[in-house]
């Protein structure tokens, strides 16, 4: 694979390709991937997906989201910052880092559960109808985090405009 002039060749090949073998899974996945962008910012939601998969170490997802950010005009210093984000919050709307926080909480789920603290932030920047999105959109890419890394899908290949997950 040839990126910007550097050839890149994957450490270790995907260990299946699920998408093809489980078709009904994809094609439902896909389907709840584009329910739960309805109503929510398109930068605010890659965004998310953006940390979330940095949380994850989902390869194939940081690849894409952080290439369709790109295209849709985000700007490489926010998205390089986001792994800093407590560090580097004044690249962010408060709306933003309500998001952020939340997609934490919600990846991680450190004690079980999201704190009312963060909670409360998000609620307090969403109404409901978006705040209940904005979970289902950070469940989505948990889920997709989930299916790239145990299968170990090779990132590199995804130019923005491809079908999305």
């Amino acid at each position: 694979m040839t990126t910007n002039g550097h050839h890149h060749t994957p450490e270790h090949p995907a260990r299946l390709q699920w998408a093809t073998l489980s078709p009904d899974v994809y094609k439902a996945m896909v389907r709840l991937d584009a329910a739960s962008r309805k109503g929510l910012d398109p930068t605010l939601l890659e965004l998310v997906k953006i940390r979330a998969s940095q949380l994850n170490r989902c390869a194939l997802c940081l690849d894409m989201h952080s290439k369709d950010a790109l295209a849709a005009g985000e700007s490489a210093e926010r998205i390089i910052q986001l792994s800093a984000w407590e560090e580097s919050q004044h690249f962010y709307t408060e709306k933003e880092l309500a998001a952020i926080e939340l997609t934490e909480a919600v990846t991680v789920l450190t004690d079980g559960f999201v704190p009312d603290e963060v909670y409360a932030k998000a609620a307090k920047q969403f109404d409901e109808a978006e705040l209940s999105q904005l979970i289902a959109a950070i469940t989505v890419i948990n889920a997709w985090n989930r299916f790239g890394v145990a299968t170990r899908q090779v990132p590199g290949h995804y130019t923005p405009g491809d079908i999305k997950h």
